[in-house]
């Protein structure tokens, strides 16, 4: 390999051309080593210098606000339907970009669109209701936005003014969780809940929830059946995979219990070393799932997170850059890269993808983010009792000495549209 830089090689884009490369990067054959940088052909020592310069990650925040809805709402892309996830997590990358103007517009949209019991749609559309169930997941992320803000620019009034719309939130969220500890995944119009637990989005209401306990902290609002549920959904998420639908082809499931908190230290550097292979494109990013020729752009920089949070940020900083050939002359991200067609797939270019892009940069920059995901200042879920009836100090103790906890149905997996047909029936 001539050059360590991902980029090196590469002619430079025409101004009106994405970056994109012409031929597919020969995987290596590598015998699993201890450290996951080793793993990775480019993976360089630390450095400093900038993943993104600050012109880049504004013109990148810019291209998030160009595609937001008059309403506030923000779309996956011009004339797409906005999830609040996806929202949140744009409202997030705005604030990080230097555009608290088209952040406010975001958290106001929010506000307006909660509904009586605490929840969203699952999905809105030229200012209406596009899917009317509820996900969990997407309903306890308000947590971690909130949080994230307050960690950014330290607003009590804010956290005062978001409060009962968090806790509305997450007393929803908990209601949803099944005696295994999980939480279902949907909850229909009438109130039905979909007993279907995921694995990516039980990881992420789990930081969620810690979110929100921090949050609690804050105000003074003492909430213990939070901390209870946080705890038995670590213990389900730790200790019993078969708890979960099998979509296990899909890459978030491989690293989301690590960006989550579920795991981390040695026993998520294991996880990630695990499917390293299946999953990562030298010099393009990682596949988002893994029996297709398909890298995106937000899974390769969530995986980044993930290595950064087990102390492989040298592998997190090279999967950054090598996903750039994605960025677009305006700041825009392209969804994903199709290597063996050679071509952008979808054709579009997603605001989630750019507002990953820059949780990842703040997050190996040593801002905000990195914090959050870290979980500093955020509670311990409560402590758990062992089988004997014991309590225990922490999830980790209960997982290490092995539970009785009765096995759970694990329903097949099916796709987002079948998915929606089984809720709706």
């Amino acid at each position: 390999m001539a050059s360590t830089d991902a980029f090196a090689a590469q002619p430079s884009a025409a101004p009106h051309e994405a970056t994109v490369r012409p031929t597919v990067p020969t995987r290596r054959g590598v015998l699993a080593p201890d450290r996951l940088a080793d793993l990775h052909p480019l993976a360089r020592p630390p450095e400093t210098s900038p993943l993104l310069t600050a012109a880049e990650v504004r013109a990148t925040a810019d291209s998030i606000a160009a595609m937001q809805d008059p309403d506030g709402a923000i779309p996956w892309f011009p004339g797409g339907h906005t999830d609040a996830w996806d929202h949140l997590e744009c409202a997030m990358a705005l604030e990080l970009g230097g555009r608290d103007d088209a952040a406010q517009r975001a958290w106001d949209w929010l506000l307006r669109n909660q509904r009586d019991d605490g929840s969203w749609a699952t999905s809105y559309i030229g200012g209406g209701v596009r899917e009317n169930f509820a996900d969990s997941n997407q309903c306890a992320y308000v947590a971690t936005a909130v949080w994230h803000h307050w960690r950014r620019t330290g607003d009590a009034a804010f956290v005062a003014g978001m409060w009962p719309v968090v806790r509305a939130a997450l007393d929803f969220v908990i209601d949803m969780q099944a005696p295994s500890g999980v939480i279902w995944w949907a909850r229909d119009a009438e109130g039905k809940d979909y007993p279907l637990a995921m694995l990516t989005g039980c990881s992420s209401t789990l930081h969620s929830l810690r979110c929100g306990l921090g949050l609690a902290a804050l105000v003074g609002d003492a909430r213990p059946d939070w901390e209870l549920a946080a705890g038995r959904l670590a213990h389900a998420l730790r200790a019993h995979p078969e708890y979960f639908a099998p979509t296990s082809r899909w890459s978030m499931d491989w690293y989301y219990p690590v960006i989550g908190g579920a795991l981390r230290g040695a026993e998520g550097l294991e996880r990630l070393r695990g499917r390293w292979a299946e999953f990562v494109i030298e010099g393009l990013g990682i596949r988002c799932v893994s029996d297709e020729p398909w890298v995106t752009g937000a899974e390769t920089c969530e995986l980044a997170i993930a290595l950064h949070l087990v102390g492989e940020t040298a592998a997190a900083r090279t999967l950054v850059r090598d996903m750039q050939h994605l960025r677009h002359h305006d700041g825009a991200y392209w969804t994903g890269w199709q290597f063996v067609g050679g071509a952008h797939w979808p054709d579009e270019r997603s605001t989630w993808t750019a507002a990953a892009v820059i949780l990842a940069v703040d997050t190996l920059s040593g801002g905000v983010t990195e914090a959050v995901f870290r979980g500093d200042g955020l509670p311990e879920p409560l402590p758990t009792l062992a089988p004997d009836g014991e309590e225990l100090d922490d999830v980790e103790a209960l997982d290490r000495l092995g539970c009785d906890c009765d096995p759970a149905p694990v329903i097949g997996a099916w796709s987002n549209d079948e998915l929606a047909g089984r809720l709706a029936s």
